[in-house]
């Protein structure tokens, strides 16, 4: 799996660079691998990345700014939700890229799964607290109609 960053070389725009530059160097320190594609001197790649942007995620312009991320053919997001991965932590996730052994945040399935059982467990020990409360209610009810 590839990952693809569309980007303009030639961009005008100080914030367009910027939002390109903070992609790529966050790519490179997780040691990612992808391929930067150039819209601004390869008509192919504008006319590719401008056609797989899904239609919600594009302004109401029409037309797609870069940086736009891609897992191959599979659309991952613009700089925004890039940033927001980011910040929850989730790039792998957002890039649809399985985490390496050893990092912080794990699959949200896995951390579901993991609170389901967690709150299950909990749930057996009320269980077991209250089942065990009511064995020593009916042994002092047994023991004090003995005694009269």
């Amino acid at each position: 799996m590839v990952i693809k960053v569309f980007l303009a070389s030639l961009s005008g725009s100080t914030a367009i660079k910027k939002k390109q530059q903070d992609v790529v160097g966050f790519l490179e320190a997780l040691k990612i691998d992808y391929a930067q594609l150039d819209i601004a001197s390869n008509e192919d790649n504008r006319r590719w990345m401008r056609e797989n942007v899904p239609g919600e995620k594009k302004p109401t312009n029409g037309i797609p700014l870069p940086p736009q991320i891609f897992n191959e053919e599979m659309y991952c997001g613009d700089y925004e939700t890039f940033f927001e991965a980011k910040e929850d932590n989730t790039v792998y996730e957002f890039l649809g890229l399985t985490p390496p052994p050893g990092s912080k945040r794990k699959p949200a399935e896995e951390e579901e799964q993991e609170e389901g059982e967690e709150d299950r467990a909990e749930d057996e020990l009320v269980s077991e607290e209250e089942e065990e409360e009511l064995r020593e209610l009916e042994e002092e009810e047994e023991q004090a109609s003995e005694e009269d």
